[in-house]
């Protein structure tokens, strides 16, 4: 089955993206192409939008989806009008968010993503400044300085996470790959020693890491089978050695590495440690 879903919004779309792929994802049988239409705001470009929409009907022999936020009730009537499965997605919970708060709702576009907060804002472009400038352990000085430090092998995940972090949450992440030379003197650097009490680790399946080193260097020793099982049994052996909370990235995507680092640094003893 195939189905066309087009994100709408006043606005960037962002949030009609975010709560829209979270819905359809729950229907992993159906093919879905996506549509990106941000900014439909005037009434022209609505009515421009409702002839692609009613095209589409037109060509699958079946109504598009769209999930919308738009808060400007005139091109939201017009948008509804089109050949189309209409799901506006702030329509439930602004009004009766409204009634419970005793507070009339701005019904301005963008919000969720504009610079409303300057000093959160400039929090978080700190916090990628500092996740790139401290990407794969080039500044292990600055560990003491991190709120989170994330050491593992090769490709189990490092640099991904704390760029999401910091751009997601404002922290201040570093990472460190444990070499080779770490292999060979058989523990990980002092600076992540010290570090030790926001330092998690991060494991890997070995034939998932394997996939992965294959696709960047394929053939080569650095993906070997035999490699990748060694790599991640002594990265283990060092974790354990010193008491570092470890996550397994196998299967996990980013938000819910993320997710699983942001729930142990707000328990009591921080994870495991």
């Amino acid at each position: 089955m195939k189905r066309t879903v087009y994100f709408v919004s006043e606005s960037t779309g962002i949030t009609a993206e975010t709560m829209g792929l979270s819905l359809l994802s729950q229907f992993d049988t159906v093919d879905f192409e996506q549509v990106y239409m941000p900014y439909i705001n005037t009434e022209a470009r609505a009515r421009a939008l409702c002839q692609r929409m009613n095209e589409a009907h037109a060509r699958d022999d079946v109504r598009p989806i769209v999930f919308a936020t738009m808060l400007d009730e005139e091109i939201a009537a017009i948008l509804k009008q089109g050949d189309c499965f209409y799901l506006e997605l702030f329509e439930h919970f602004v009004e009766p968010l409204s009634v419970e708060l005793g507070v009339a709702p701005s019904r301005e576009s963008g919000r969720s993503h504009a610079i409303t907060k300057p000093s959160s804002y400039t929090k978080r472009i700190e916090a990628i400044n500092f996740a790139m400038a401290n990407d794969d352990g080039v500044r292990p000085d600055n560990f003491r300085h991190a709120d989170v430090v994330l050491v593992g092998v090769s490709r189990s995940g490092k640099t991904p996470t704390c760029l999401y972090l910091a751009m997601h949450y404002g922290l201040r992440a570093a990472n460190h790959p444990i070499t080779e030379e770490d292999f060979e003197r058989g523990d990980l650097p002092p600076e992540v020693i010290d570090a030790r009490a926001h330092v998690y680790g991060l494991t890997i399946d070995a034939q998932r890491l394997q996939a992965i080193r294959e696709e960047r260097r394929r053939g080569s020793a650095y993906a070997s089978a035999e490699r990748c099982r060694r790599d991640i049994r002594e990265a283990q052996t060092m974790f354990r050695r010193h008491n570092i909370s470890v996550l397994n990235t196998s299967n996990q995507s980013i938000e819910e590495i993320a997710a699983q680092i942001l729930r142990a640094m707000k328990s009591p003893n921080g994870g495991t440690h």
